[in-house]
């Protein structure tokens, strides 16, 4: 297997966790006002973690230079921004009563689908796209369609708890 196809596998892992974990960590913030806020705010700092320290201790070490072009890193902040409002969103999502295999397995239909047309656009290869990519491309909208269709019912907080019956006498 090329080494590329781990990395990928591992942001998949990642990023199929990512929802779960986001939505539990806003629910144990105990605040419905405000949970999924102090919820991002941690994932800032996560980030900050992960994104800032470990890349600029590797660049340390590694002896980098410490010079940036314009051009890629104000790319880089256009990436990082429509990542963190990406990740806002699926918060305002779960806020509005989404849950998380539901909201997830619609954002990771569709942006596999804005991002093929997007970087095909954008690199020109429109003439190189074969019918099979295109295809792929509408069976993933439409099980992100499917998964909006079908999916399972969210649970009534207001219902009451089902009855509990006691073990039969001997």
């Amino acid at each position: 297997m090329e080494g590329w196809i781990g990395y990928a596998l591992m942001t998949v892992m990642c990023w199929g966790l990512y929802g779960v974990f986001l939505a539990e960590g806003a629910a144990s913030m105990s605040d419905p006002a405000h949970g999924r806020i102090k919820a991002f705010l941690f994932v800032g700092i996560a980030y900050f973690l992960v994104a800032i320290l470990a890349p600029a201790a590797t660049l340390l070490a590694r002896g980098a230079a410490w010079s940036f072009p314009m051009s890629g890193a104000g790319m880089s902040l256009v990436a990082g921004v429509v990542g963190a409002l990406g990740a806002f969103g699926v918060l305002l999502a779960y806020g509005a009563g989404g849950t998380p295999p539901v909201v997830m397995a619609i954002v990771f239909s569709g942006a596999p689908v804005v991002n093929a047309l997007v970087g095909v656009t954008r690199l020109g290869l429109w003439g190189e796209i074969r019918w099979q990519f295109m295809l792929g491309l509408f069976l993933a909208a439409a099980g992100g369609g499917l998964v909006t269709v079908y999916r399972p019912a969210a649970p009534n907080p207001h219902a009451p708890p089902p009855a509990t019956t006691a073990p039969a006498a001997r």
